[in-house]
């Protein structure tokens, strides 16, 4: 008998068409719905993988083994003349043509759907009265005045948004394509607009010559194109031509009409402060602490010249915002700060609805000041009113998900950055915000996918190489950790967070000679920063110096340093668990809410939130001083209260490990500990095992589980060491 034939004979080629199509149709299927439910990309590559790894053994089982009434036997058990391998052929094939029709079925319910989705999508992203200012290029001599061609493309974008009935591009996206000798219908097919109007801007002294054209993106075909050489006090009537003329365009060659009323440009008057009012937006990019001062001072200028420029004002309380949110400036300063220059300008435009969301924000203020659980649902209700209203507006939703983020309430928050993403596809800032989200909610690829996107669109974004580092440290890889924060220190060596972060990592380490070098650096920048105080308590546990300890934890009370970084917590907690060994309970006690008056008052309507976060820090000492029924009750109502703020305990395993433990729930405790702390990398954390070092936690350290999980975290923590310091070695060495 020939190969062919015994192929034949054997199934094999049978086997191999039902597999082919069985697997088609398993990938097809698995494709399609693995993605709707929130399966990451991987998962559907596998699915690919698995089934063409599999092609071969199938063929292989059909040529050595035969299916028999008694079972799986290999062919040359089975006698020819009793062989079933004609009818189990027959079965096969009509297995196979049943596979078929239902693929064919398949795709036809969900290919359809999926191309009107696409063409729905196309729909809405070309709509014909739709444009994308791009980059105007800077053709002068001088390279430093890139910042005002930028400005000059801000000023006509922003003029262009409000022409009735016309779709603008969001300018950050708009942006993204600067310097990129791409085809104008690509662009334009990524932005999701019909038109594109580009130009260049070329300035020499007083004089400037600006050429501008409206390209539609179908056919390449010029709408329209001006030049214009004017002198410099002359760039306003400019820019307004620009964008008068650009709308007229549009309005009559996609509406058929021209449109009423003429855009409004940047309200000032004056050359001089417009031009410090663009250089600051090119400072903004990157959130850096260099480049938020340098923003800070440039519409300081501004403003001397033009004080009536409510749209620096405007910028300015921004900024303000961001460098709090940094930590580059005191909050509660920078609320008086905003708070004032959104009054100013809502009182010439009480419309602006930048001024007016920035004003709901501060309605809920910062965790200096006392707040109500009220007041953070009334606050997120009319912002996200607002935003509704005005759903272009950008700023408005950013601040919307801070304010959700700053309180836990993640996916809600990342719904509304995933809206504003749609606006603005290609916004870093947006995309940073996002990826971090996406670590917060533990979706780590995912995070690492969309803050690798942002910082390919603006490489100079410390923070998102600092959270980067945050994945990597979950995910147990000290040196990986190390390498990003160096490269955030790098972009932005201002910022003492930074070299903060990395200080306290190598001081858990135990690494302290390298920590120092640090640390030194942050005293010097910052010296009494949260982080400040934060380095000095690290280094005195890794000393092993309990007075030390002590000692800078009172002055960060006595000083009522903020809790950025958790650190006002820290500073009660240090204090309370020295006071628990020493048996000086009710001394730290006193000494603590003589400091912060109201500290300890669960029931209040309102407190500070860092007294709120150290009332969690305080659970160990009550246990020290209270009654058992007493003790149980304060912990009910602290959970009340965070559930009010929308806070699960049971999200944090830290601080329910220490709830369980003193509800006397030892077994649960546990588990909890075993499960999502010991479970995780030791990296994660640094600090836990100091509160089982507490006699009261005696007998769950005890447990053999306990044990073995603080073993291999020795043990990590050992490698990490070492691979961390030779890595230091040699970068020391190379430089």
């Amino acid at each position: 008998m020939s190969l062919v034939a015994e192929l034949k004979r054997r199934n094999v080629f049978r086997v191999a068409a039902a597999y082919l199509v069985a697997g088609w149709l398993a990938t097809e299927v698995l494709t399609t719905v693995l993605p709707t439910v929130g399966a990451p990309d991987w998962v559907s590559r596998a699915v690919v993988l698995v089934f063409a790894l599999g092609f071969l053994p199938a063929i292989a089982f059909a040529w050595v083994y035969e299916v028999t009434p008694e079972g799986i036997k290999k062919q040359h058990e089975v006698d020819i003349d009793q062989s079933l391998a004609s009818s189990s052929g027959r079965r096969l094939e009509y297995m196979t043509f049943a596979a078929v029709i239902v693929g064919v079925l398949f795709l036809a319910v969900f290919g359809s759907r999926n191309a009107s989705d696409e063409a729905s999508i196309g729909a809405l992203a070309v709509a014909e009265n739709s444009v994308a200012v791009l980059p105007f290029v800077n053709l002068s001599n001088n390279p430093d005045n890139e910042y005002f061609s930028d400005g000059l493309t801000e000023t006509l974008l922003h003029m262009l948004a409000q022409v009735p009935e016309l779709k603008v591009a969001a300018r950050t996206s708009s942006f993204a394509f600067k310097n990129q000798n791409r085809p104008i219908s690509e662009i334009a097919a990524a932005l999701g607009v019909a038109h594109v109007l580009e130009g260049s801007v070329q300035r020499d002294g007083d004089r400037v010559r600006i050429t501008a054209q409206l390209i539609r993106a179908s056919d390449s075909f010029h709408v329209w194109s001006e030049s214009y050489d004017r002198t410099l006090d002359n760039i306003f009537a400019i820019q307004d031509d620009i964008a008068a003329e650009v709308g007229t365009a549009l309005s009559r060659s996609i509406l058929g009409r021209t449109l009423p009323g003429s855009p409004v440009a940047l309200n000032t008057e004056s050359t001089d402060a417009y031009d410090l009012y663009l250089q600051a937006l090119q400072e903004r990019s990157t959130f850096s602490f260099w480049g938020l001062r340098a923003e800070e001072d440039l519409l300081k200028g501004a403003l001397t010249i033009d004080p009536d420029f409510t749209d620096a004002k405007t910028a300015l309380a921004y900024n303000y915002l961001s460098q709090a949110n940094t930590g580059l400036l005191d909050e509660s300063l920078a609320e008086r700060e905003v708070l004032a220059l959104t009054e100013q300008v809502l009182e010439l435009r009480p419309h602006d609805v930048d001024a007016r969301a920035i004003r709901l924000f501060l309605r809920f203020p910062s965790r200096t000041g006392s707040v109500s659980p009220g007041q953070l649902e009334n606050t997120v209700t009319d912002l996200r009113s607002l935003v509704a209203e005005h759903p272009e507006k950008l700023q408005a939703r950013m601040l919307l998900a801070r304010l959700l983020t700053n309180f836990h309430r993640i996916e809600e928050a990342k719904a509304v950055f995933e809206q504003a993403l749609e606006l603005d596809p290609l916004n870093p800032r947006i995309l940073f915000e996002l990826g971090s989200l996406h670590a917060g909610l533990k979706q780590y690829d995912e995070a690492r996918r969309v803050l690798q996107k942002s910082l390919k669109i603006e490489p100079r974004q410390p923070n998102a190489y600092a959270v980067l580092s945050r994945i990597d440290l979950i995910a147990g890889d000290g040196v990986a950790f190390v390498r990003n924060l160096l490269r955030a220190i790098e972009v932005d060596p201002a910022d003492h967070e930074l070299s903060g972060a990395l200080a306290a990592f190598l001081y858990h380490l135990g690494l302290l000679d390298e920590a120092d070098d640090l640390r030194n650096r942050v005293r010097s920048i910052a010296p009494t920063s949260p982080a400040a105080y934060r380095l000095e308590m690290l280094r005195a546990i890794a000393l092993g110096d309990d007075i030390a300890l002590s000692d800078i934890a009172r002055r960060a009370l006595e000083n009522d340093i903020s809790d950025r970084g958790g650190v006002f917590g820290a500073a009660v907690r240090e204090l309370l668990r020295l006071a628990i060994l020493e048996g000086t309970v009710d001394e730290a006690l006193e000494f603590i809410a003589g400091e912060a008056p109201g500290i300890f008052d669960i029931e209040a309507e309102a407190l500070p939130l860092k007294y709120r976060s150290a009332q969690f820090a305080a659970m160990d000492a009550w246990r020290a001083g209270l009654s058992h029924e007493a003790l149980q009750e304060r912990l009910e109502q602290l959970l009340t209260v965070a559930h009010a703020f929308g806070i699960n305990i049971a999200d944090k395993p830290e601080t329910y490990f220490q709830v369980l433990a003193l509800r006397g729930e030892s077994e649960a405790a546990i588990e909890l500990a075993v499960n999502e702390i010991l479970a995780d990398s030791a990296l994660q954390h640094p600090g836990w095992r100091r509160t089982l070092e507490l006699e009261s936690y005696a007998e769950i350290v005890a447990d053999e589980r306990i044990q073995a999980g603080l073993r291999r975290w020795e043990e990590e923590e050992a490698g990490v060491r070492e691979r961390v310091r030779n890595y230091l070695g040699d970068l020391r060495a190379s430089t």
